[in-house]
């Protein structure tokens, strides 16, 4: 089996995927685009794809990519991130001037960069800024990047740490061509959709509503403007249940009688981290992230 990930050999979503699924081959993709297509054509079984970040926010591109993608939400993944100042061994950071790395990575090291009055220079990713800057041989330039892309690329760490919040969380979703049914009853489950509310008046609120009424958590809305128009019209939801379960099958009902389109991208088993980010903080201070 094959799993996709965004990005060259040592970046976070390489990391990710030898967590999750330690015996499927992961296999490097240029761009997002590309990794949904290989999954779509056969070429791949999986794919580890960032959906959000608990620092810099959700991951734009892939909620653009989603409403169109006929391909289904099969799993999550939670991903502790430590990102690491890495340049060419012998180097120190007195002699650094800039720091190369994806967009969502240099957004989550603003304190350092600015501390150190390293100029932020955007890169395609992680792991290919660190090889950018291994292939570049200028002891000047640095990358933020994973240990595991100093390791690949042959660089040296010279701060360790530095995102600037010791919560930096990726959220991954794992995305397959076929659903897999999780049954209900069997532990907490997520079920993602798509949908459009009908042009009338307080279509949203009556739409959500019997989430209220049928005591139905729903733990992630996000809105799209489409075909060019600048007001949201498509939706893209998580709630906490199966749709099977009498409550979230009634709440379900009534979003599909006030939605111009209802599309189910998945029903998957929640991932640990969800309970060990809920529990009282002296308790998650006794055991490890779930993540790592």
């Amino acid at each position: 089996m094959k799993i996709v990930f965004q990005g060259e050999p040592g970046a976070n979503s390489h990391i990710a995927c030898k967590e999750a699924y330690p015996d499927v081959e992961p296999v490097p993709c240029a761009t997002f685009e590309d990794a949904f297509a290989m999954i779509e054509d056969g070429k791949a079984d999986l794919g580890m794809i960032p959906i959000e970040n608990s620092v810099a926010g959700r991951v734009a591109d892939i909620h653009h990519l989603l409403p169109t993608s006929p391909l289904h939400i099969t799993g999550e993944h939670f991903l502790p991130i430590h990102h690491q100042l890495v340049a060419l061994k012998g180097v120190t950071l007195d002699q650094v001037k800039s720091a190369q790395s994806h967009v969502m990575a240099l957004g989550q090291c603003r304190k350092f960069l600015r501390e150190h009055r390293l100029e932020a220079v955007i890169g395609a990713d992680t792991a290919g800024s660190a090889r950018q800057i291994a292939e570049r041989s200028d002891p000047a330039q640095a990358a933020i990047a994973s240990s595991l892309a100093a390791d690949v690329y042959g660089l040296n760490v010279l701060a360790e740490d530095i995102e600037d919040e010791d919560h930096n969380t990726t959220r991954f979703i794992t995305l397959a061509r076929e659903p897999v049914s999780v049954p209900a009853g069997n532990g907490p489950v997520v079920t993602a959709f798509i949908f459009r509310v009908r042009n009338v008046s307080a279509a949203l609120f009556k739409a959500l509503s019997g989430f209220a009424t049928n005591s139905v958590n729903m733990t992630k809305l996000e809105s799209y403007q489409t075909g060019g128009q600048f007001f949201a019209s498509q939706f893209y939801a998580e709630i906490d249940g199966h749709p099977d379960d009498k409550h979230v099958a009634l709440a379900m009902e009534e979003l599909q009688f006030f939605s111009a389109e209802l599309r189910v991208l998945g029903t998957f088993a929640a991932h640990p981290y969800r309970a060990y980010i809920l529990e009282p903080e002296e308790n998650r201070a006794l055991r490890p992230s779930p993540g790592v």
